[in-house]
């Protein structure tokens, strides 16, 4: 350990951007046991290990890498995997660069941080590998039943826990594949697929029964499914989109980006996707402006690189330094032939025959700091300019959807942001025995927080379930 001083800081080898820009395919390679290790040994096991207080999930980094330093990567894989639930998942997609990465000791120092995504990557694909991930440990029987509103991360991080508890579980999800936006909201590029399928048969071998095409308020009510189970947890997401709020956004060819990203999702694994054929949600030859500075946005030009766009502009309000997506994201895209139009706001979309033809913005400048301490904006006086599209993707975030509306369940008691209130301290919703997490509850926000979450639901949820004769006594 400790050879952070003679070991630079090497991330896994990317593949080039020419190459990449021509298929879907993962742009990291692996490690191989040699490099992983060796940067492992960079780790300075900190007393106080800030990289493992600023992760959701409190991984254990220190301990793990110490374990695949010395070569012991099975052990490595039963430290990292009693708390992460999907270690190779979050160590495809978290921003390590602003959560352990971001915290590194030796990042701090001017020696670069330890590359602890790409390691914990490494470790658990070793791990499937070498046969080392065995099922799932499903706990003594409870004769409990827990139902779960949604398939994604939240959802599956809860259900994995609630079946080693030796609770039943039963996850309803309305589209007809499980994983929620790991499945259809992140492109291959960042997590292929056949990962998350991964994980959603081995939770199926442990006896969790997934019911897609699943709508509550359609197939069933929230109350409906009161009835069938002992404890309910909604974790259903944050699937609304933020409209840009500038005239002309209701011009043909203006369109969300999680209707974009759903479309090139579903072409790759083989879908029928009639707004993708048509050319409504395919970016190919097209002049492509992206609006938003988040990773969804980064997913979006990305993505419209691949599709054969014949430019792609992104357009962010804030400066670099500002932008709330992973920096190494940012880096991909530039890599990848993306611009990007920095300190600039739309202001109106130009359409042609109802359909967009430009998008015009004006420069923006850094004023004062907002409530939450981050840097405001404000226009620039005659600063006003276009940009030709053909198609403009707006990426300005997600709000949860009206739940209580949706699942016929009006007694649901929502937050001002329209996320769904909890108890102080708790999970628990406004209705008894009902449970929320994820962003349902936190609002649009990380996998790896939902993961977190979905963990939390589901401690409390089982010591309810040991406690109590049955959550949820009819009223």
């Amino acid at each position: 350990m400790l050879k952070f001083t003679a070991l630079d800081r090497r991330p896994p080898d990317r593949r080039p951007a020419l190459a990449r820009r021509e298929d879907f395919d993962e742009i990291y390679h692996d490690f191989d046991r040699a490099a992983a290790r060796a940067q492992a040994s960079r780790c300075s096991q900190c007393g106080v290990p800030f990289c493992q207080n600023h992760c959701p999930l409190t991984n254990d980094i220190p301990d793990w890498l110490r374990l695949a330093a010395e070569g012991r990567l099975e052990e490595a894989y039963a430290l990292s995997s009693a708390t992460n639930p999907m270690p190779e998942i979050c160590g495809r997609i978290c921003p390590q660069d602003r959560l352990c990465e971001g915290a590194c000791v030796i990042e701090k120092s001017g020696h670069g941080t330890v590359t602890i995504g790409a390691i914990e990557q490494f470790i658990t694909e070793t791990a499937f590998a070498e046969g080392w991930v065995g099922p799932v440990p499903v706990g003594p029987t409870l004769g409990k039943s827990v139902g779960i509103v949604g398939a994604g991360p939240a959802g599956l991080a809860a259900a994995e826990d609630l079946r080693k508890a030796g609770a039943e579980v039963v996850i309803y999800d309305r589209h007809d594949r499980a994983g929620g936006l790991l499945v259809y909201g992140i492109p291959n590029f960042k997590l292929d697929k056949k990962i998350v399928a991964r994980r959603v048969a081995r939770l199926e071998a442990a006896g969790a029964d997934i019911r897609l095409k699943f709508e509550v308020g359609r197939q069933a009510t929230l109350e409906d499914l009161r009835a069938r189970h002992d404890a309910v947890l909604i974790a259903a997401g944050a699937y609304a989109a933020r409209e840009l709020g500038v005239p002309g956004d209701g011009a043909a060819g203006v369109v969300p980006a999680l209707d974009y990203l759903v479309a090139s999702n579903r072409k790759g694994f083989g879908d029928r996707v009639p707004d993708f054929d048509g050319g409504a949600l395919n970016a190919a030859g097209k002049r492509v402006v992206v609006i938003g500075g988040g990773d969804t946005a980064m997913d979006c030009v990305r993505t419209a690189v691949r599709q054969g766009a014949a430019s792609v502009i992104c357009l962010y309000r804030r400066d670099r330094a500002n932008m709330p997506g992973s920096a190494r994201e940012t880096a991909n895209a530039e890599e990848e032939g993306v611009r990007f139009e920095w300190l600039a706001a739309p202001k109106a979309i130009i359409s042609e025959g109802g359909r967009v033809a430009a998008v015009e913005a004006v420069r923006m400048q850094i004023g004062a700091k907002d409530d939450s301490g981050r840097a405001g904006v404000e226009p620039v006086a005659g600063s006003e300019f276009r940009l030709p599209a053909d198609l403009v993707i707006k990426a300005l975030g997600f709000d949860p959807e009206d739940l209580p509306a949706l699942f016929g369940a009006p007694e649901l008691q929502r937050t001002p942001r329209g996320t769904l209130r909890t108890m102080t301290r708790s999970l628990e919703t406004s209705l008894p025995g009902v449970y929320a997490a994820g962003d349902a509850v936190r609002g649009a926000s990380l996998v790896v927080w939902a993961i977190a979450d979905g963990k939390r639901a589901a401690a409390e949820i089982a010591d309810r379930l040991r406690a109590a004769p049955r959550l949820l006594a009819a009223e």
